[in-house]
């Protein structure tokens, strides 16, 4: 397993999530840096930015991932979403001085040779995938009373700028249905919930994580440290990825 530098202390949480998934994804594959380069299209020095948490690497670079570690790559789109507005908007082979994720320009490998028609099949695909995908967040943000939405980001304000969640004390109403457990807050079952996202599915998740005895803390539907915490004993304990991310997976190991 690849010995990884640790990551820009001021790099935005949220385009932090994305890079250790990255990171951990490439070290299960068992891959080198080269290889990883060689299969995917993008050089070596491009994937030493995405992974040092320089640059944020493109949609297509995530799918490419996705596709050669076996992995579904909606999750990771939504993440490269959520990165993508904490990022500087700074371009191509800038590096961002004060070590935050820059919109990146990938340098492409010297060892990719696709015929164009390849190329115009494979954006579009991804085209596809992420409106599918944020179709998806939207319909479930609309159609679910109490969806935990990120903090607002505005698009001139620098990373981390974001205003802070407001603290509501929720109250847990543990029942079993079925083979179930719900805590009378949410019903989802795929929300992707990850640090500084806020509300109901938050304190849902959190109520589930004490009965599952994983502490996440005060009930108050703030997804802050120590939910996150709460969240990575629970994911080792049931033999998911170790990320900190509620997604359909986690929620499966909260409910079941």
């Amino acid at each position: 397993m690849s010995r990884w530098k640790a990551l820009p202390a001021e790099l935005d949480p949220r385009a932090r999530h994305l890079v250790v998934s990255l990171r951990r994804l490439k070290d299960h594959s068992g891959l080198s840096m080269r290889q990883l380069a060689a299969k995917t299209g993008y050089s070596t020095s491009s994937w030493e930015r995405y992974l040092g948490g320089r640059s944020l690497p493109p949609k297509e670079a995530v799918e490419a991932v996705a596709a050669v570690t076996g992995e579904d790559p909606t999750r990771l789109l939504a993440l490269r979403e959520v990165a993508s507005a904490a990022c500087t908007g700074q371009r191509a082979d800038t590096t961002a001085a004060d070590g935050t994720l820059a919109e990146a320009t990938p340098e492409p490998s010297a060892a990719r040779h696709r015929p164009a028609r390849g190329l115009v099949v494979t954006g579009v695909s991804a085209f596809v995938l992420v409106v599918a995908s944020a179709a998806l967040l939207v319909t479930r943000i609309a159609g679910d009373e109490g969806q935990a939405r990120p903090p607002a980001v505005s698009p001139a304000a620098p990373a981390g700028a974001a205003a802070s969640p407001t603290a509501t004390s929720y109250t847990c109403r543990i029942e079993r249905v079925g083979e179930q457990w719900f805590a009378g807050l949410s019903r989802t079952q795929d929300a992707i919930l990850l640090s500084g996202y806020a509300g109901a599915q938050v304190a849902e998740a959190q109520c589930l994580l004490r009965r599952a005895g994983f502490p996440p803390g005060d009930i108050d539907g703030i997804y802050g440290p120590k939910t996150e915490r709460a969240v990575q004993r629970l994911q080792r304990k049931a033999g998911l990825v170790v990320d900190g991310i509620v997604g359909p997976h986690t929620w499966g190991a909260l409910r079941g």
